[in-house]
């Protein structure tokens, strides 16, 4: 199982994320990837850089491999993502992934578009993803339904197309793409071996699948979970509800009721190395092919040393 660093575009400066994954690279961490938002889930976090002007740079800064997490299909059209994914995938060979999920309305409301029900949001996201793979494929495309296209061919195409990873956070999502996508992006938390499995039912047996893990670490235990509270506190709501909230402010206002203990149930809080070598221990055993490591807090510098120096090597 690889072990990657994820960047968070929401909680800080695209600069400041390529220093952030150089070092990664140097401390050890075998892999990246990023998310890809218009907003912040808080003001507090302050951040939205263009992911796919910083992915171009991060590739040619580091030698990892990325990837990134979009909806196609609302403020993106997918032969436009179809489009840049190809130019990465044919400037880096075999180092580039996109994962797609039917999204949120924070990220995808400014089109204007009404913000459909998740069926709907389903519908179109297969579409996209059909779209984009006959393009990577050379055809001239033309499609109508969610999504209009007309006369879409590209030209600079890699030798390889990206995989395309599924983003869930259901079983009932899981197992839906299990069927259609080459792999399963989610999150490393209590429901992880029931995801997977629901995956495998859904048709994707011997595929891969990689997760995203919610960690803070800081000095003390205080500090990391102070850090994980001030950070992390608005996005401990599950899908159904995040996927309609369309302002910060509206996460804020959620996060103002949320309790310690809820966010140790989504985010895994210390200040001893040993747990998290424990922890990626317990998530290896799952059968990941990689597991992305998000320290939600400010501190990245001190997450990175103390990974590079305790946790890598124990592991």
């Amino acid at each position: 199982m690889r072990v990657g660093y994820h960047a968070s575009h929401e909680q800080f400066s695209p600069r400041d994320l390529l220093e952030y994954v150089r070092a990664a690279e140097r401390a050890g961490f075998e892999a990246a990837m990023c998310s890809d938002h218009m907003f912040p889930w808080s003001e507090r976090q302050g951040h939205s850089g263009f992911a796919w002007s910083w992915l171009g740079a991060a590739l040619q800064a580091t030698s990892l491999s990325f990837g990134v997490v979009n909806a196609p299909g609302y403020r993106y059209h997918p032969a436009v993502i179809a489009h840049a994914a190809a130019t990465l995938a044919q400037m880096y060979p075999d180092r580039f992934w996109i994962s797609i999920g039917s999204g949120e309305a924070l990220n995808e409301h400014i089109t204007g578009e009404v913000w459909p029900r998740k069926t709907d949001r389903n519908e179109r996201l297969l579409e996209c993803a059909t779209i984009m793979r006959r393009l990577w494929a050379g055809e001239m495309v033309t499609h109508r339904g969610h999504v209009q296209v007309v006369d879409a061919k590209l030209y600079s195409l890699p030798e390889r197309p990206p995989m395309i990873y599924g983003a869930a956070l259901t079983e009932a999502t899981a197992e839906w793409i299990g069927g259609w996508t080459d792999g399963l992006i989610t999150v490393a938390g209590k429901s992880l071996p029931k995801l997977i499995e629901a995956f495998r039912r859904g048709g994707g047996e011997g595929k891969p699948v990689i997760a995203q893990a919610k960690l803070s670490y800081a000095a003390t235990e205080e500090e990391a979970l102070r850090g994980a509270m001030d950070q992390w506190s608005p996005n401990v709501f599950p899908s159904s509800v995040a996927a309609d909230l369309v302002m910060p402010a509206a996460f804020e206002e959620l996060a103002e009721s949320v309790t310690p203990e809820q966010i140790r149930e989504h985010v895994r809080i210390s200040s001893d190395p040993q747990d998290f070598v424990r922890w990626i221990r317990e998530w290896r055993e799952l059968g990941l092919e990689a597991l992305y490591l998000h320290n939600v807090n400010q501190d990245q510098r001190g997450f990175i040393d103390a990974f590079s120096r305790h946790v890598f090597p124990a592991l």
